[in-house]
């Protein structure tokens, strides 16, 4: 999440775009965006020059060759407006629309074919240019804050459901599932890729040394990531995304992920996801296997119903869903969190509180994990009542000190150090029979307990004698008052 100097940088650079009648709010984030991904290829491969040059070495697999030296941003931000405008159009924009993954079957360069280069006059693209070469992009935590934060501008955010993850919460999640090279991760609900592309650089920094092996590093750059999404303007910035991250040829696909077309079933061994809370939709569209877990029209509950078909046995799930899931009464919501406690492993159940998509919602939320089975495993289920993400929970969304993450992240991944605890805490396990007995009702709220603090207070003829010595003090104190006013008018 992006606040102070960052966050009005960017603002400047949104204004630049509105104020030369590009209103379009889409078609602003995918011009930055381009902008963005051209100054950090060129951030990349100087890094890499200077990397070589301390080693008296040439640089391996050089991203921009002798013909293509225009196309760099340190370059070519010195040019002209005309010059730059002209540069840009010419050589630049061909040069990542078709020329950087050409001949190559990758995300990016399938997605890139109906990129169009859209800044409208020189004077604009210098402006933007010079406003973007002060940022620091080079930190991929703020890198995504900057994405996170672009697509919070657009003006249909909310709408359909569709609300953008912040990045704590993606991170937070990573952190909890902490994904490996042996998984296959996919999100089918991928929107600008956050989640894939935390993983990603989870798994860049906690396996360096193993992704130096070339089967890992294959492993890792095609077949480990999988998203689908409907919009191909998040198809495209998620295929850039993903690139930044070192992923050149993930699995990014233009899919309605619960229709017949998605026959993706038991292929992956982690997802992690925000689906979008729509309400509902046609159900002739929907995957018929999916209609059999769930009889609904509701994606929240049909997207739970996509993570069980789609995940191999042993496969693991982290996804947001809104609190409706938890303890709707319809036959659906109870036969979807059915299928999760009896014939899976429900593991963990964490309450989020309203504000942490504001300012665009103030949704209820909750993260679900759990692990498929096909044939139980639950035995008791851990609940946290998180209470602060590290945000004011209003619309302002301002840093304050609270925060329950690294307390949540440090219990979840010692849980057996959580026996005992009362209901009264901000965590604890509630046995699989309770939440049965209860219709499988997952809130937090049916489980938990108030501790209520007995209050003594003083018999009423003291507090009668109370008021009427203050009485007698506001007296003495009126005359007195009204004594040195009238000493000070004589």
């Amino acid at each position: 999440m992006i606040t102070g100097e960052l966050k009005n940088k960017i603002d400047g650079i949104w204004d630049i775009f509105w104020s030369s009648g590009m209103t379009n709010p889409l078609t602003v984030i995918e011009q930055i965006t381009y902008l963005m991904f051209i100054k950090i290829l060129d951030d990349n491969e100087l890094r890499k020059e200077a990397n070589a040059a301390a080693f008296d070495m040439e640089v391996v697999d050089p991203t921009f060759d002798n013909e293509h030296q225009t196309c760099r941003w340190h370059i070519f931000r010195h040019y002209e407006a005309e010059a730059m405008f002209k540069n840009m159009n010419e050589k630049v924009f061909p040069f990542i629309k078709n020329e950087l993954h050409a001949g190559k079957d990758t995300a990016f360069a399938k997605y890139m074919k109906d990129a169009l280069f859209l800044v409208p006059t020189p004077r604009v693209l210098l402006r933007v240019v010079d406003a973007l070469d002060s940022l620091d992009l080079n930190n991929k935590d703020i890198m995504g804050d900057v994405y996170e934060y672009l697509l919070s501008q657009i003006a249909q955010s909310g709408t359909n459901g569709q609300f953008r993850t912040p990045r704590h919460i993606i991170n937070m999640m990573v952190e909890l599932m902490q994904p490996t090279l042996n998984d296959t991760i996919c999100d089918p609900a991928m929107g600008s890729a956050g989640f894939i592309c935390s993983a990603a650089q989870y798994i860049s920094e906690h396996y360096a040394t193993e992704l130096m092996r070339a089967d890992n590093k294959k492993h890792y750059t095609t077949k480990m990531f999988t998203g689908f999404d409907t919009d191909q303007t998040m198809l495209r910035i998620g295929a850039m995304n993903m690139m930044l991250h070192g992923v050149e040829a993930p699995n990014i696909t233009w899919m309605d992920s619960l229709s017949e077309d998605n026959t993706h079933r038991e292929e992956y061994s982690l997802i992690m996801a925000n689906p979008p809370f729509t309400g509902s939709l046609d159900r002739e569209t929907v995957s018929k296997d999916l209609l059999n877990l769930a009889s609904t029209s509701k994606t929240e509950l049909l997207f739970i119903a996509l993570f069980l078909k789609a995940l191999k046995v042993g496969g693991r799930c982290a996804s947001i869903v809104p609190d409706g899931v938890l303890f709707g009464s319809s036959k659906a919501h109870k036969a979807i969190r059915q299928e999760i406690v009896e014939f899976n492993r429900l593991e963990a159940v964490i309450s989020m509180p309203s504000g942490v998509f504001k300012p665009y919602a103030g949704v209820s939320t909750a993260i679900l994990i759990f692990t498929k089975t096909g044939h139980g495993g639950t035995d008791k289920v851990w609940f946290y009542d998180m209470k602060a993400d590290g945000f004011s929970l209003d619309d302002k969304r301002s840093p304050i000190e609270a925060n329950d993450i690294p307390d949540i992240i440090k219990r979840f991944h010692n849980l057996a150090g959580e026996d005992g605890r009362e209901r009264t805490d901000q965590s604890f396990f509630v046995p699989k029979q309770e939440i049965v007995d209860n219709e499988y009702d997952l809130s937090i709220n049916k489980y938990k307990k108030t501790e209520y603090v007995a209050v003594e207070y003083p018999p009423t003829s003291e507090i009668l004698d109370e008021i009427e010595r203050l009485n007698a003090e506001i007296e003495k104190e009126t005359r007195e008052l009204r004594r040195m006013l009238e000493v000070n008018d004589k």
